[in-house]
């Protein structure tokens, strides 16, 4: 190694090398999430132009061989020569860091791509990229490798229409992976297209042998979205809350609806960036909430049935709301937006949003007096929860003396190596405790169905006999209280029968991860084990087949040597010994797990209500619509 050290080792980074470089200071990560990102970027460029009014139609398009193209219908990226750089501004806007129009507010008054590295970034970290702009008749083209022009921006043919297609291969010798997710992106595209009035987003999946489709306008902006997440939710009145309106430069558009259940679903946008940590404009709506509630209940009639004031908590259970705020100078928290941070913006929001909320109540004054019978009855919820948790905490969950008496732990204590599989019956606990490997893998026995949460308070919950011993041995607490910093294990796999049964078990289990350890989802660190369905017997010899095309491929290669084949089908777990189970459903080397992701919040948040809430009618329409697309049910 040579200790010389002098000007001739400093490395100077231009054009987009430094993106190439350090791909995780631009996009966060280059797993599948840095992926989408780079769609995300070229989208927003689209959406900046549906907020200064000159776009209305959004296409995405994810064509055979993950190459992505967007194309929109606005003014059209600039293609006259830059008077500085002389050369042209698509070759500018494309290939250099910080160049771009939101810069000055004279172009766009707010953006979402404000940091003007998004499609520069999404060139520099593309295998191959295109760029086409329609203006003026003409069509102006570049194509770039690795982010570098092959050649000038140059006219490539006439047009009628007007707007810019990018369209790009991202490069796989930087992503962990190339394949899109397209439930993520539709996500995204159908948030987009609630949260701007008007503008319709085409998404389409062409990879496929049956393309996929879906179109997304809507024109009651965040309170059609609010309508849309309550849809097969019971609701505590007919019309969503909503106002909009511009304080101080910062317009905001608000709408809120209360339903009969016991989850918070809250999502909050800055320029139309989903901001998913929330910021500033978030504290300012749930302060506001907060203390006009606790102001409409010292005057009401149900101001003696309460010694304490309502908490943040007791006022969310049951809301579905959506704030959107248009900022012209945003802070975030990185280049992935995820959290706003302008100071200034908590009491521009807090303050309007509690005139507007004053307002409306003092007009709708049902609709303020069924929110608060709803937030008492939460508040009666909460204590009770607290002294059940007051009880559990007697029990220090991390001390083995306070794991239930149906856990078989293991040996190692570092969480990131150890696995907690939550078996289905006794039976099969016995022979995954037998089959195991007692270093890092423990197992948790459940005896028959447990609670549907998504029927039920917290209180009911953490006091669960069923559910109590799955909180316990996770170790890191339930709803409010859940600190994932706790977390005893990093895997978590749900270990079912491959019946109705088990499926049934899956169910309730994502269920319960999903409303009060959504965070176990979010880290990934929930799996669905995977076991055989088949073994196959024949001359002393035996495989294993976990669908019936496996078991067709095995079939048809036993025949040929002429022997005996015995088919045995595992209705249960606990049918197979232990050496069994470890061989095919509990070996990392051999085992096929599946890991569950959180891929459409929107989407998940709508099937758990469809089929695990109160509502029969939404069910029966879902199983009527998708009854004939099951496959492998046992009956």
């Amino acid at each position: 190694m040579s200790l010389d050290y002098s000007a001739q080792n400093i490395q100077i980074l231009t054009g987009l090398d430094p993106v190439r470089k350090r791909p995780g200071m631009y996009i966060a990560t280059t797993g599948i999430d840095g992926l989408h990102h780079l769609v995300f970027e070229v989208v927003d460029n689209s959406i900046d132009e549906a907020l200064q009014g000159f776009c209305d139609t959004i296409l995405v398009v994810v064509e055979d061989g993950d190459i992505v193209r967007v194309e929109d219908n606005g003014r059209g990226i600039p293609v006259d020569l830059h008077p500085e750089e002389q050369i042209s501004a698509l070759e500018l806007v494309m290939t250099r860091l910080h160049a771009g129009g939101k810069f000055d507010k004279k172009s766009y008054k707010v953006s979402g791509g404000l940091h003007g590295v998004g499609v520069s970034v999404v060139n520099a970290l593309s295998e191959w990229c295109e760029a086409s702009v329609h203006i003026n008749g003409v069509i102006h083209s570049q194509r770039y490798r690795f982010g570098v022009p092959e050649a000038p921006a140059q006219i490539t043919g006439t047009t009628s229409r007007r707007g810019t297609v990018i369209r790009f291969k991202a490069d796989p010798s930087i992503f962990e992976t190339t394949s899109y997710n397209f439930d993520a992106l539709t996500n995204r595209m159908r948030e987009l297209a609630f949260l701007n009035k008007g503008v319709k987003i085409t998404i389409r999946d062409e990879r496929a042998p049956a393309p996929k489709s879906h179109e997304f306008s809507f024109g009651g902006g965040v309170k059609s979205f609010v309508e849309y997440l309550n849809e097969h939710k019971t609701v505590l009145y007919k019309e969503p809350v909503y106002f909009e309106g511009t304080r101080d430069d910062v317009e905001i558009a608000c709408a809120l609806q209360y339903n009969d259940g016991f989850n918070e679903i809250m999502y909050s946008f800055v320029n139309s960036i989903n901001t998913r940590e929330g910021g500033t404009h978030l504290v300012g709506f749930r302060s506001a909430l907060t203390r006009t509630l606790n102001d409409f209940l010292k005057k009401s009639k149900h101001a003696k049935k309460l010694d304490e004031a309502l908490s943040g908590d007791d006022v969310r259970e049951g809301l579905t709301a959506v704030l959107a705020v248009k900022v012209p100078n945003p802070q975030f928290g990185g280049q992935t937006k995820p959290k706003l941070g302008n100071s200034e913006v908590k009491s521009i929001v807090e303050t309007f949003a509690g005139e507007q909320l004053e307002r409306y109540f003092d007009q709708n004054p049902e609709v303020i007096n069924n929110i608060l019978e709803k937030s008492l009855l939460a508040v009666k919820a909460r204590i009770a929860a607290r002294q059940a948790r007051d009880a559990t905490r007697r029990k220090n969950a991390m001390d083995s003396a306070g794991l239930p008496g149906k856990l078989a732990d293991c040996a190692e204590k570092d969480p990131s190596a150890c696995e907690l599989f939550i078996v289905e019956g006794d039976s099969a606990g016995g022979s995954a405790k037998m089959g195991r490997n007692r270093q890092y893998q423990a197992i948790l026995s459940l005896f028959g169905k447990m609670l549907n949460v998504e029927k039920t308070r917290i209180e009911k919950v953490v006091t669960n006999e069923k559910l109590q011993p799955i909180i316990a041995s996770i170790g890191a607490g339930a709803g409010n209280s859940f600190d994932a910093a706790k977390i005893r294990y990093h895997k978590i796999i749900i270990m079912a029968d491959a019946d109705v049964d088990g499926s049934h078990i899956r169910t309730l289990l994502l269920t319960f991860f999903y409303r009060y350890m959504t965070e176990l989802i979010e880290r990934g660190h929930v799996y669905l084990a995977m076991p055989p369905l088949y073994r196959i017997t024949w001359d002393k010899k035996s495989q294993y087949a976990y669908d019936d095309m496996e078991k067709e491929r095995i079939l048809a290669a036993a025949q040929q040597d002429a022997g005996k084949i015995g088919i045995q089908r595992y209705k249960g777990l606990g049918e197979m010994n232990p050496d069994q189970l470890w061989d095919t459903t509990m070996d990392p080397s051999r085992r096929n797990i599946m890991q569950v992701h959180l891929d459409d919040a929107v989407e998940a948040e709508r099937i758990f209500s469809t089929l695990m809430g109160e509502n029969v009618a939404p069910r029966r329409e879902f199983i009527e619509e998708n009854a004939l697309l099951v496959s492998n049910l046992d009956v």
